[in-house]
């Protein structure tokens, strides 16, 4: 298999390999937040992100979500469909809480009466900018048809794994993910799911298990995501 270097971010790297349309995606130990200016790392990161992100692949398959993974080739490496990747950043949100809580002046921990979805430009030059379905449009970054595509799959994958996580005493508070553009054309989840994109707080403590140890300094983040791991795990 080829290990030539195509694009390495800030929380992974991409190779390509002998397939045209197949890609290895390397996840890394590397921690960062606020786009990239606080920098942090520990051991088994990428090995646990990877673990975790199969695991909800899984699942999605299972529910006839279309995604680019294709199997996990070792703990930290998967084979991943090529995609053109769309530059936008699909959050979806069930609990008040990080950049909307501060932006509304309210106290995290609201539960929102229906999730909210939101776009984000992707490009760290500007720290990644919510941006409205109209400026998306006229700027070209997706279509009408595309955003409604993502909104309607970013939907469902919520709806799916809130449950899912309930199981493993976790509550989804808010996710991001991304989708890109398939060898068939066809609009596919793309990149990862993990703790470094969704918040995930116990269902009784409300204690965190995710990225916003690292982000606020709360300390225990590698306890974190293992424990996300193995909660997921224990209810397969």
């Amino acid at each position: 298999m080829s290990q030539k270097l195509i694009y390495e971010g800030k929380a992974k790297k991409i190779f390509e390999t002998e397939h045209a349309n197949e890609l290895m995606m390397e996840f890394k130990d590397s921690l960062t937040a606020f786009n990239a200016q606080k920098k942090g790392q520990f051991q088994g990161k990428g090995k646990l992100n990877c673990l975790i992100s199969t695991h909800i692949f899984k699942v999605l398959s299972a529910n006839g979500i279309s995604h680019h993974w294709i199997k996990t080739e070792n703990d930290n490496q998967m084979i991943v469909q090529k995609t053109q990747i769309i530059p936008l950043e699909v959050v979806v949100r069930n609990v008040l809480a990080g950049s909307l809580a501060k932006k509304v002046g309210r106290e995290e921990g609201q539960r929102l009466s229906c999730p909210l979805v939101e776009f984000y430009y992707k490009d760290d030059a500007l720290n990644d900018p919510f941006v409205s379905e109209p400026q998306i449009i006229e700027f070209k970054w997706a279509t009408e048809t595309q955003l409604e595509k993502m909104k309607k799959m970013a939907l469902e994958i919520n709806q799916i794994l809130v449950p899912h996580f309930i199981k493993a005493g976790l509550d989804i508070i808010d996710f991001k993910v991304e989708f890109g553009i398939n060898s068939s054309r066809e609009i596919i989840l793309a990149d990862e799911i993990s703790p470094d994109c969704m918040r995930l707080w116990d269902v009784k403590t409300k204690e965190k298990f995710d990225k916003d140890r690292f982000r606020r300094d709360l300390g225990n983040v590698e306890e974190a995501y293992q424990s996300v791991y193995e909660r997921l795990e224990g209810i397969l």
